[in-house]
Formats: C-alpha cells, structure tokens, sequence
C-alpha cells in the first residue's frame, strides 16, 4: 500500500493558480497509476486527473482539460497538479490517490486503493 500526504490547497480568485502536491512513501511508487480526485460540497467525489506509471499518458475530465495538468517525480515519490484558471465551480477537497496494484488500468475510483487526507481548494468569485 502507498501512503499520501497533500499539501498546496487554499484560497484564490477566480482566474488563478494553485499547484497541490502530494508526497508518497512505499518502494514501489513509481509501480503505481496515480490521481486526483475532487468532493464538492453535497456532491460525489469525482475523477479530476490521472497519469501512468511512467508519466507518459495523462487523462483529465473535460471540465478540467487545458487547466489543470498533472505530473509526477518517481525518483522524488511526488505527484503534483497545477490548476490554472480557476474557477468557482473547482472548488472542492482534492484527494490524491493510488491505484489499488501496480501497474494497474482504470479511472473510476473504485480503481484507486489508497487515498490521501485531502486539501481544500476554494476559488472564490
């Protein structure tokens, strides 16, 4: 199992920037198809972002495609989002989450088997 950390949430206007990390412990890391998932208030955890192993492919849900991108370190155990041109409507709590065994496929997040505490985001108009 991985274990993640968060960090990089806060407050910011409509039209700026944020760039969440989340740091991972476990050997394997660099085994595992990562991402980022997102709560709104009154609203199902959903899907915002995920990339392979390598790094090499990475997906997004449309709301957030050309904004967000998400990236990763293997040989630092990190992966990061950096969100650009917020808007309201990204406002939620950003988990990070792991595929549930290496070199897994999948988006749902019934995929991911370990997830992080989550960080705050909140865009404001």
């Amino acid at each position: 199992q991985v274990q993640l950390v968060e960090s990089g949430g806060g407050l910011v206007q409509t039209g700026g920037s944020l760039r969440l990390s989340c740091a991972a412990s476990g050997r394997i890391f660099r085994s595992y198809v990562m991402g980022w998932f997102r709560q709104a208030p009154g609203k199902e955890r959903e899907f915002v972002a995920g990339i392979t192993w390598t790094g090499g492919y990475a997906n997004y849900a449309d709301s957030v495609k050309g904004r967000f991108t998400i990236s990763r370190d293997n040989a630092k155990t990190t992966v990061s989002l950096q969100m650009n041109s917020l808007k309201p409507e990204d406002t939620a709590v950003y988990y990070c989450a792991a595929h549930s065994r290496p070199y897994g496929s999948g988006w749902d997040e019934a995929d991911f088997g370990s997830w992080g505490q989550g960080t705050q985001v909140t865009v404001s108009s």
